[in-house]
């Protein structure tokens, strides 16, 4: 009989120091009787640092080196906490790291995206590989699984497309034999490589995606996120107050917040969980004993207001530059280069003469659009934008919303959802004239 299957996936903030990971250790201790296949991030805010990393390198400010030292350093403290001085574990790490000095010591590669994927991918196999090794020390059976050996996505670089059938394929043949014997698999998420063996990544923050794709692939009884926060929230507890828990949601509903914006859950993750019926928890690993969020094929009705903040947007609006209309064949060329450069749209919007589009700007997407679209149209780009997304809106939490803001592009979707991309703009005060009250 086939054997029942949990998913697991932990994220950075989870693994970010050695208390952190024992912290983990103790979840794990009371599912150790159960088939478990564990996902891990890497730890703390080391993507963020991989990326100055690739940053320096491309630009050549001679910096690669001492940034690399410096994520090494951070990682190797983190050992000391959980490990003896002559423990294996030390060795493994480091032939990880070699891996990205070999890629240092050779001039930037012509293929930016490629460069950062060969790069930023050693923060989760240097994570995985530390994280397995103590689960291991401490009596929790693990075997370490290379994601690239299971995950084949499509050439394109940072933003892979998996390829399914072979996925499952390799899935069966390697990671389900692996179940079997016994114990915890552990692997990586956020990676997968190609069928020449290159690297790739899924997205950023794309861990989420990688647990999902594992719960598909081996028929998981459930898949279970472990965060900071108790469950999916009505709002970021970071910038709003007076938040409040979803004990339940529907995946159609964990959709839409996730494709707006939400950063409990990974845009990509529900659909291959919706697809086999799998149900999704959203669980705290400060209060790991708490019910968390529910998201299933379970339909709620009534659901109060909910609040996703997208920062880091930028905003083109796109024109002829003869004047004339904004045609079928314009929105058809622009639509493919969208496509070819997988920028993904979160707003747009079009007049007679101008087409607007509202994207992330957390890479170099909006400038090489720009730079594709100037022979044919005038592009102006605005940045430092937010995109404000309310799910079941009410009106005086749209006027809250908007104080302090200009509103450059709205959009409301029946009695649903309200869009707002908006800027800051400083309160206007009148000075005060010395001797006048």
């Amino acid at each position: 009989m086939k054997q029942v299957v949990k998913v697991f996936k932990f994220g950075g903030s989870s693994l970010k120091d050695a208390d952190a990971i024992k912290n983990v250790a103790n979840i794990l201790q009371n599912h150790k009787e159960k088939h478990l296949a564990i996902v891990v991030s890497a730890m703390g805010k080391t993507t963020n640092a991989l990326e100055k990393v690739v940053e320096a390198h491309a630009a050549g400010t001679g910096q690669a080196f001492s940034i690399l030292n410096d994520i090494k350093a951070q990682h190797y403290s983190i050992i000391d906490g959980l490990f003896g001085k002559d423990d294996e574990v030390y060795a493994a790490v480091n032939d990880t790291f070699v891996e990205v000095e070999w890629t240092l010591e050779e001039e930037p590669h012509e293929n930016y995206d490629y460069m950062y994927d060969q790069i930023v991918s050693v923060g989760e196999l240097v994570s995985s590989k530390i994280v397995s090794a103590y689960l291991n020390k401490v009596g929790l059976p693990v075997q370490w699984l290379d994601a690239r050996d299971i995950i084949l996505t499509d050439d394109i670089f940072r933003e892979g497309w998996v390829q399914w059938e072979e996925t499952l394929e390799r899935s069966a043949k390697i990671a389900q034999p692996m179940l079997e014997k016994g114990g915890f698999i552990l692997t990586q998420g956020f990676i997968g490589s190609t069928s020449e063996n290159f690297t790739t990544t899924l997205g950023r923050e794309g861990s989420d995606y990688t647990a999902a794709i594992f719960s598909y692939c081996l028929d998981a009884e459930d898949m279970t996120i472990w965060k900071d926060v108790p469950g999916v929230l009505t709002a970021d507890p970071r910038l709003f107050e007076n938040v409040v828990k979803l004990d339940r949601l529907s995946y159609k509903e964990a959709i839409e917040m996730t494709y707006y914006g939400a950063k409990v859950i990974h845009p990509k993750t529900i659909k291959p969980l919706q697809n086999k019926n799998i149900p999704l928890y959203v669980k705290s690993f400060i209060e790991p004993e708490g019910e968390g969020t529910l998201v299933s094929s379970e339909v709620e009705d009534n659901y109060p207001p909910m609040v996703a903040v997208e920062p880091d947007q930028c905003l083109l609006q796109i024109s002829t530059r003869d004047f004339s209309f904004v045609a079928e064949h314009h929105i058809s060329y622009m639509f493919k280069l969208i496509a070819d450069l997988r920028i993904q749209v979160n707003m747009m919007q079009n007049s007679a003469i101008s087409f607007s589009i509202c994207i992330n700007d957390i890479d170099d997407k909006a400038d090489r659009f720009a730079e594709l679209l100037k022979d044919k149209f005038k592009v102006m780009l605005d940045r430092g934008l937010e995109m404000i997304t309310v799910r079941h809106y009410q009106q005086d939490v749209l006027d809250n919303l908007r104080r302090g803001k200009i509103v450059l592009l709205e959009e409301r979707i029946k009695d649903t959802t309200a869009q707002m991309v908006v800027k800051d703009v400083p309160v206007m005060r009148r000075k005060l004239v010395p001797g006048k009250k």
